[in-house]
């Protein structure tokens, strides 16, 4: 056992994404190429950006399983709305209003109602598929109205790399900033790693945590933009994907701490690396989708049962429940 907590996850990760890589460009062919690289990068760019707003809830000790139906929402209204003439301000004003509520009512009802964030967010994604489905928008599937600054932001490349791998770099150093350098990010760890002494020591856990919840459902609308913008809609059946799966695996596998206080971005960029270049391993060998998400549960089982030996839950969490 003493061996066991001596393991550095984030190193074994490391690792194991250099093997993956190493020996899926000698026996893939294709995989080394130019194209292939920028897509492998490419298709983690909005898995990474939503995994990091993920990340700074779980670093604080929560969870939110509401980001998934946050992003396909409230974009798919956004764009509902500019299609029936809305103007431009009016629809993202509106849009950025829902977010940032949703946000602040998850937070509200962890912080202060103290519900477990596992059920509030739970039911909050459940509450904004449905509403948002059935009296805001009128099919599965908005398009982008033809021309929309969201469809130009998708056509951008900057050296033939696309505007969204810049975008989850640029949130991937300002998180970084933000929790290793501001009072507020040093305020998450503090609490994810003993929420009553920090309480004790006079920081501001229960805002804190609204502001948590808030940001993460913020980044989700980003996410949900830069969707839309490659695709040039947003299918709001990617509710009921397996994208939500994905974004806990990245944190978890890449080193994230379910029990708190532990991890940071460089967690999150080796596991949004090892699932990108394993996802696009998976899809050159002609892995079925059945057996892709079949694997990745497996994985994500893994990460969490190797979380809980290096990172072992204390008496405090269990009674909250949070996770």
């Amino acid at each position: 056992m003493g061996f066991v907590k001596n393991l550095n996850q984030e190193r074994i990760v490391f690792a194991i994404t250099i093997a993956i890589f190493a020996l899926a460009s000698l026996a893939l062919p294709g995989f080394f190429s130019a194209n292939n690289l920028v897509s492998v990068v490419r298709s983690v760019s909005v898995l990474g950006i939503l995994a990091l707003g993920m990340s700074v809830i779980i670093i604080g000790r929560g969870i939110d399983l509401s980001m998934v139906s946050i992003m396909a929402m409230s974009v798919a209204c956004y764009l509902q709305m500019l299609g029936s003439g809305v103007s431009e301000g009016g629809a993202l004003a509106f849009a950025l209003a829902g977010v940032i509520c949703i946000g602040l009512i998850n937070g509200f009802l962890v912080a202060y109602a103290e519900v477990p964030a596992i059920f509030v967010t739970l039911a909050s994604a459940s509450f904004v598929f449905g509403f948002v489905r059935s009296q805001l928008i009128s099919t599965d599937s908005v398009p982008v109205p033809a021309g929309h600054w969201v469809e130009i932001l998708g056509s951008l490349r900057f050296g033939d790399v696309p505007i969204e791998v810049f975008i989850f770099a640029g949130l991937s150093f300002a998180a970084f900033l933000f929790l290793r350098y501001s009072k507020w990010g040093r305020y998450v760890y503090y609490a994810g790693d003993n929420p009553e002494a920090a309480r004790n020591a006079g920081m501001p856990v229960r805002p804190m945590m609204v502001l948590r919840y808030v940001l993460s459902a913020l980044i989700a609308f980003v996410a949900g933009i830069l969707t839309a913008a490659s695709l040039h809609s947003i299918n709001t059946r990617i509710v009921n994907s397996s994208l939500l799966y994905d974004i806990v695996l990245v944190a978890v596998i890449g080193g994230i701490g379910l029990s708190g206080g532990k991890g940071g971005v460089r967690n999150v960029l080796f596991g949004a690396a090892l699932i990108g270049i394993m996802l696009n391993a998976m899809t050159i060998i002609d892995i079925s989708l059945l057996y892709q998400n079949l694997i990745k549960s497996a994985i994500l089982l893994g990460a969490i049962i190797v979380d809980g030996l290096l990172n072992p839950r204390d008496e405090q969490t269990a009674q909250q429940g949070d996770i």
